[in-house]
């Protein structure tokens, strides 16, 4: 059985790829407690003591708007991950998950394929951290980036992340709200560690690939969608007119990749979604819902 390091194994995507791998692979998640990847040493003496095959990189320090602080965001998010890649061997396989930001948002055109990194160097500091990473990862074949857009499922901040925010205020019976339309790439979390997986056995031919699924949808139409998954007969309410800036990505790259990829179609995974936080709402804080941020 191989094992892998997985960063992160204590946030959002962490949480639901450590359970999934975890079947497949020894997985070991050490806490932040068990490891500082700030700290250069420690990092070292980990790898030194620790023997893994692969190692998927997920752990970020958040920049959005409900993060307890955004300060050092750059530095931080940089010297995590070159702590822990210089520690990489050539016979280890490094999975990064990336971000649509790397492409730098304000210039993002719909449906952004690959060829289109290093057109602009993004502006603020998450995206330039993931890009200054993807340029290391362009000078390493055994090293691959997985740009994420729009990443939703269990765990995940239901206070600011949309769908979750959406099924949250109809199952408390709470009017859907969004400051403005927009199209989005939506992956549901669970297709992520069957993607991994197969990035860790086959290997790859590209140092970066879009992780998106076939086709983008407004917020609106998820709004609907939730409505009526949970059977809530409440408002759906946008603050501003007209259709906002679109954040997609081609997946042609992955599909030629994985040929036989099969994705969750939306309106599954937030049937799915539903079912969970139906089973988890007493964990739910409705004052989170009243604050739209």
């Amino acid at each position: 059985m191989k094992s892998i390091l997985l960063t992160g194994g204590n946030g959002f995507i962490g949480k639901n790829l450590l359970p999934a791998l975890g079947a497949r692979y020894r997985v070991l998640a050490p806490s932040r407690a068990e490891l500082d990847l700030l700290d250069a040493v420690a990092v070292r003496a980990w790898f030194e003591a620790h023997p893994v095959d692969a190692i998927i990189h997920s752990v970020v320090q958040p920049g959005h708007r409900n993060a307890a602080t955004v300060a050092n965001q750059l530095e931080r998010n940089c010297r995590m991950f070159f702590n822990v890649t210089r520690n990489v061997s050539a016979s280890q396989r490094f999975l990064f998950l990336g971000s649509g930001a790397v492409y730098d948002l304000p210039h993002l055109p719909p449906k952004v394929d690959e060829n289109f990194f290093d057109t602009w160097v993004p502006a603020d500091e998450h995206g330039f951290s993931k890009y200054i990473a993807a340029k290391q990862i362009e000078r390493h074949s055994n090293m691959v980036e997985l740009r994420l857009f729009g990443v939703f499922g269990p765990h995940e901040d239901y206070a600011i992340r949309f769908i979750s925010n959406a099924i949250c205020k109809a199952l408390c019976r709470l009017p859907i709200t969004c400051r403005m339309n927009r199209r989005f790439d939506y992956l549901y979390v669970g297709d992520l560690a069957g993607i991994l997986g197969r990035f860790i056995e086959r290997g790859w031919g590209h140092p970066a690939y879009n992780v998106t699924p076939d086709q983008s949808m407004e917020l609106v139409q998820i709004a609907e969608l939730v409505r009526e998954i949970t059977g809530a007969d409440v408002p759906i309410q946008v603050a501003e007119k007209g259709l906002g800036p679109e954040y997609s990505g081609a997946n042609t790259r992955l599909r030629a990749q994985i040929p036989d990829l099969v994705l969750t179609p939306i309106r599954d995974a937030i049937t799915r979604l539903v079912v969970w936080y139906r089973g988890n709402l007493h964990t739910i804080d409705r004052a989170k819902l009243l604050l739209d941020r």
